[in-house]
């Protein structure tokens, strides 16, 4: 069983790619965000202040709202596609899901199924903070990801 806590976030600048994605291009749209955010952060003399990050912007289906990007210390310039955004404040589910990404179905499940037995609502928008780099770290089952699930 996944660890899920209760947490009061405080609300975080970042640099993002957003955009509308096929569910099957996920992957490809996240390479390419996480590359143009390092590279905006970098040209503006800013500093990432954590890992890369996705937030989806509502429920998946065949295509998904998202943000992907870094968190900052201070709002960039928006230059190139990348945008100024933030991460929302205020109490925030979380849990850390080990394995390769395909799998964190299941960790959202048993997120959903901890918060309707406390009693809470899950907000509209969740983020995931991509704790290990997959190219330092080639084995999947190794992998974490934190996940993030703002209450309302």
């Amino acid at each position: 069983m996944t660890e899920i806590r209760i947490v009061d976030a405080p609300e975080q600048h970042t640099a993002v790619v957003h955009e509308q994605v096929p569910m099957a291009e996920l992957k490809d749209f996240f390479a390419r965000a996480f590359e143009a955010a390092m590279h905006a952060i970098r040209t503006q003399r800013a500093v990432p202040v954590g890992p890369p990050f996705g937030t989806y912007l509502g429920p998946p289906g065949e295509t998904v709202d998202v943000e992907a990007g870094f968190p900052v210390a201070t709002p960039i310039e928006d230059a190139d596609g990348v945008v100024a955004s933030t991460l929302p404040g205020g109490e925030v589910v979380e849990a850390v899901h080990i394995g390769p990404y395909d799998t964190m179905e299941t960790t959202y499940a048993e997120i959903a199924a901890w918060m309707a037995a406390q009693g809470l609502r899950p907000g509209p928008v969740m983020w995931e903070s991509y704790l290990t780099d997959p190219g330092n770290e080639p084995d999947p089952a190794t992998w974490r990801t934190l996940i993030v699930w703002p209450t309302i």
